[in-house]
């Protein structure tokens, strides 16, 4: 695991101390290593660099950027199964130097080109200079667990496992892209390929990055799609074969993040994600695993009791840590340098905190993300089909066209209930779309677009992201798949993926994501809906994997989502944050909001009114971001 970056330079005008200043803005993510190197090719000048967390090959044979013939690698990430593949090239001839996985993708690449990607199980973020095609290439991994970004303007490319690297380089121009920030004020994340800045880009999942030297040429290629996985036949499968494979897989992509030259935990919430990884791999070991739970003074968000008696049933070695307000007042100010481009998922702190937990006793981290996506766990899931496919479309028409005639404020009663406007204009959306993915789109929106055009004090141009690509999902078993498609591809990789990996880099601590192996993803795309959710009950398949290791009795009980208890701190301990940075002459200094409805947002929030307080986490969010990485507030 580690961070990387570099530039390729058509000027050649930068130089070895930029590549440093580049990769060590991420010094957080190698603490154990760094690597600097520029090469000179007859075009454009490369610089790669490289921090290192050791976690497989401890020794200095496992130091990058790594050489071979005439490619060099630069690489963030793991190649689990690095051991097979190893041993297939060894088979064909090749001989290596170290237990290092990246040796393999140098070796791999030169054997097989860029199909060596295929025989990967693993996440990575990969750079590779190919020096006899003049090819610089970079690789995503299927599921986008690691991240890489990238800048091209004036024929300078610069890239970077986070922001902070390329703001290091001189030719790095920060200015805001309005129409990211309404994305990211919609959804809390900013979806890919899109980025905060102007000519900045989040390379996709599954795909590849091609610099052609001599052309000076971009070319973004995909080599594995989730839709591509759902689009193929279904399987013919019963329950208990349903039942026995997925445990099969499970339990083999559970053991393969297992594989470390360090300490290994698992983050316990007691769910049935983590509680499935920390069953599966625990029963049939002697030793204890060590797991981690945070907890809440505040009950109505505190899933830490039931972790424990999943831990205690488990006999694994738990450890808890119970949040004050306090202790999340003090990482909310790191929040900013953690996350460098603006986000603002509500479950930040505890995921910042429970990493800082686990890194007192381990260095790699494995966590559930993946679950909801894959087994049908979110109730916008079945809410989204719910509102689209149970009133006939004339009835929707008509519901949605009245709906437009009348001030949800006028409205006595509902218009005293919580969120009520911004609910209000979300149904009138549903039903006159009349289409599944996009009603997802619209409950997963925190600030409609017609209130993040009131935010901006201008109209903003809507990008298109996955959610507008429903259609490309040409045979699916029922609407539920489409849903989980779609999901896959925006908040799981753009939210939940990055909410963890940024939390658990920010203290040089490995996360891995067990359930986000391809071949699960490949299998379970091809069952029918109803494998997911079945007669309401949600994650049907994976509750009865969980089942055969922990009793339904200690499982069943209310889901609670992983977030903070911003409602009280908010009143409390942060009102001081919220009212500075919310203020009228804060939000005016930015020069992308209108002050006015902001302002009048907090106020009546403050007072005790039914507000939304997400929409101003998402403000203050962008606010703090803004004064660390753009100017001071």
């Amino acid at each position: 695991m580690c961070g990387i970056a570099g530039f390729i330079d058509f000027h050649k005008t930068s130089d070895i101390d930029i590549v440093r200043k580049m990769t060590d803005a991420m010094d957080h993510r190698g603490p154990d290593d760094a690597g600097y190197e520029v090469y000179e090719a007859h075009q454009a000048l490369i610089g790669f660099g490289q921090r290192r967390l050791s976690i497989l090959d401890l020794s200095p044979l496992g130091h990058q950027p790594m050489h071979f013939n005439d490619f060099i690698v630069n690489f963030n990430g793991e190649i689990y199964n690095f051991k097979e593949v190893r041993q297939e090239l060894i088979e064909k001839g090749y001989s290596f130097n170290s237990w290092s996985d990246t040796e393999v993708i140098l070796k791999g690449y030169h054997c097989w080109g860029l199909d060596v990607v295929h025989k990967f199980i693993g996440m990575f973020a990969i750079a590779l200079y190919d020096k006899q095609k003049e090819q610089v290439i970079f690789i995503r991994d299927r599921a986008g667990v690691k991240p890489l970004y990238y800048y091209w303007k004036n024929n300078v490319l610069l890239f970077g496992s986070e922001l902070k690297g390329l703001y290091e380089h001189p030719a790095f121009e920060k200015n805001i892209d309005t129409n990211s920030l309404a994305l990211f004020l919609q959804f809390s994340y900013i979806p890919a390929p899109h980025c905060i800045f102007n000519n900045t880009y989040k390379l996709l999942p599954g795909h590849f990055l091609i610099v052609d030297l001599k052309t000076k040429d971009l070319q973004v290629k995909k080599y594995w799609d989730v839709f591509d996985q759902y689009n193929k036949p279904e399987i013919k499968i019963s329950d208990n074969e349903a039942i026995e494979q997925t445990d099969k897989l499970l339990k083999n992509a559970y053991e393969y993040r297992m594989v470390a030259d360090v300490p290994v935990g698992i983050f316990l919430s007691g769910g049935y994600d983590s509680s499935s990884v920390a069953a599966l791999l625990q029963t049939g070991r002697t030793e204890r695993l060590k797991t981690f739970t945070i907890g809440f003074h505040e009950a109505e968000f505190n899933e830490a009791p039931e972790a424990k008696k999943i831990a205690n049933y488990l006999g694994t070695d738990h450890t808890e840590w119970y949040l004050t307000a306090k202790e999340a007042g003090a990482v909310l100010s790191k929040l900013p340098e953690i996350y460098d481009e603006p986000f603002a998922d509500n479950s930040t702190v505890p995921t910042v905190l429970v990493s800082q937990l686990a890194r007192q006793q381990v260095t790699v981290a494995l966590s559930a993300d993946g679950g909801d996506e894959i087994f049908g766990g979110y109730n916008k899931f079945s809410q989204a089909e719910k509102y689209t496919s149970s009133i006939p479309s004339s009835i929707q028409t008509f519901l949605s066209g009245t709906m437009s005639l009348i001030n949800p404020e006028s409205i006595y009663y509902f218009n005293r209930k919580y969120n009520f406007p911004t609910r209000y204009e979300k149904m009138k959306l549903i039903w006159k779309k009349k289409d599944p993915v996009s009603a997802m789109k619209y409950i997963g929106q925190y600030i409609t677009e017609t209130e993040v055009e009131t935010f901006l004090g201008k109209p903003f141009e809507r990008y298109n992201t996955f959610f507008e690509e429903g259609d490309k999902l040409q045979k699916n078993a029922g609407i539920t798949n489409k849903l989980l498609a779609v999901d896959y591809k925006t908040f799981l990789v753009d939210n939940n993926l990055v909410k963890v990996d940024r939390a658990t880099m920010s203290v040089s601590l490995e996360g891995r994501e067990p359930m986000l192996d391809h071949r699960i993803i490949e299998f379970l795309a091809q069952l029918p809906s109803n494998f997911k959710i079945r007669n309401g009950v949600t994650k049907w398949l994976l509750k009865e994997v969980v089942h055969k290791y922990i009793p339904k009795e200690l499982m069943e009980r209310p889901k609670r989502p992983f977030i903070a208890p911003l409602t009280v701190w908010f009143k409390e301990d942060l009102q001081d944050q919220l009212k500075y940075f919310l203020s009228e002459s804060s939000l005016s200094k930015t020069g992308v909001f209108d002050p006015k409805p902001i302002v009048q947002l907090r106020d009546e929030y403050l007072a005790g009114k039914k507000v939304n307080y997400q929409k101003l986490w998402q403000v203050l969010m962008f606010q703090l971001w803004y004064n660390r990485w753009v100017n001071k507030l």
